[in-house]
């Protein structure tokens, strides 16, 4: 067996392969992350997310686009409303973190806000984790981490994570900031929306325990770094855009979360079942493309409408192969082995199927129920 060394450059330049020649890779953000942990068995997304195709390009080819993403007045007042945040060394950025999670600490002053440049995303990361140590080593200051990279090992290949921020407490601890541009509107936001920010914060999470793990375990090493598990949400107030905050309990996000990513395959096993010479490149013919994407087993469900970029080219796939699925995962579960309506429409009419099975039954006496109160419409 090659050594960790010689199999990460291999995968890498077999993910690369993947992509296309001289086509840069997306980065995973924690908005897929936490997407792909929704789903963790559609292969298809985890190795076009491992192998950085860009999705809504590769939905385009496809003949299958899809309008993801924020409008530019969106994007712009959310940057506005950020830099309104973590102005003047982000004094009302730390001054909420302060109120809301940690009052007993003295209040911040002269907090450090150190730089965090370097070249490329590794450059970063090590950059960040180089001041988390030192943050940590020297308590009794407030530090803020303005837009640090993070590094989470998702199917045993890295994902480079940018947070908005990451508070250094005077106690040691880490809290995650997340800055979103919709208003708390008398104390409360958009569930939806909240719930989202919040299985995002939880991947950052996950990245800050994986490297307070490693911090913990180094020899002659303090005990482990606490990583908060009540994240900052800083929204504009009511209908301004004065910011105000909330803290949002993550426990149940992080730990469905990290279940999630376990259970998602390694993404080198996607990648060695392929079949010799396959490249996901937008550029490609589109009958070789759309043969290259259906190589890969999807697992298509009506969720995925609102998190990939490839759900519309799935669904008609799914749609073209009777497959139950796109009724929703409640029915696919509840049918058990019958997977396409051909065989549940053959189930209920007695055709075929065992009749000891529990879903065989139900539909047979849904169809009889049916039957009957047809015949008494008709009387």
């Amino acid at each position: 067996m090659p050594p960790p060394r010689t199999r990460g450059t291999a995968l890498r330049r077999q993910l690369a392969e993947l992509r296309g020649p001289d086509v840069p890779a997306k980065a995973l953000d924690a908005r897929a992350l936490a997407a792909l942990a929704a789903n963790p068995g559609c292969a298809r997304r985890a190795i076009l997310d491992g192998a950085g195709v860009d999705k809504t390009a590769l939905a385009s080819a496809l003949g299958a686009p899809t309008a993801f993403g924020q409008s530019q007045f969106a994007l712009t007042r959310g940057n506005a409303f950020e830099a309104k945040v973590k102005a003047d060394g982000g004094a009302e950025l730390l001054r909420l973190v302060h109120e809301k999670l940690d009052r007993s600490a003295e209040p911040p002053a002269d907090a450090r806000v150190p730089d965090l440049t370097a070249t490329g995303p590794r450059g970063r990361t090590a950059r960040t984790e180089l001041e988390l140590r030192e943050a940590t080593a020297h308590p009794g200051v407030w530090t803020l981490l303005d837009h640090p990279m993070l590094a989470l090992d998702v199917a045993g290949s890295p994902a480079f994570l940018e947070p908005d921020a990451v508070v250094v407490h005077p106690d040691g601890g880490w809290t995650v900031v997340e800055i979103k541009s919709f208003p708390l509107l008398d104390g409360s936001a958009d569930p939806a929306k909240v719930g989202a920010a919040a299985r995002q914060a939880a991947v950052y999470v996950l990245a800050l325990e994986e490297f307070a793990a490693r911090l913990g375990a180094e020899p002659d090493a303090a005990p482990a770094p606490y990583v908060r598990h009540r994240v900052l949400l800083v929204c504009p107030r009511d209908f301004s855009n004065l910011p105000t905050a909330s803290a949002v309990d993550i426990r149940k996000q992080r730990a469905v979360t990290a279940r999630q990513l376990a259970r998602l395959t390694r993404i080198e096993d996607i990648a060695d079942a392929l079949p010799e010479g396959i490249c996901f490149s937008p550029e490609r013919p589109a009958e070789e493309l759309t043969a290259a994407v259906e190589s890969v087993p999807a697992a298509y469900a009506p969720e995925c409408l609102s998190a990939c970029e490839l759900a519309f080219h799935c669904r008609a796939r799914s749609r073209q192969e009777g497959a139950v699925t796109t009724l929703g995962r409640p029915v696919r579960a509840e049918l058990g082995g019958l997977t396409t309506v051909e065989d549940v429409l053959a189930a209920a009419r007695g055709e075929a199927g065992d009749p000891g099975d529990p879903a065989v039954a139900a539909l047979r006496r849904a169809a009889a129920l049916r039957s009957e109160a047809l015949e008494a419409a008709c009387r």
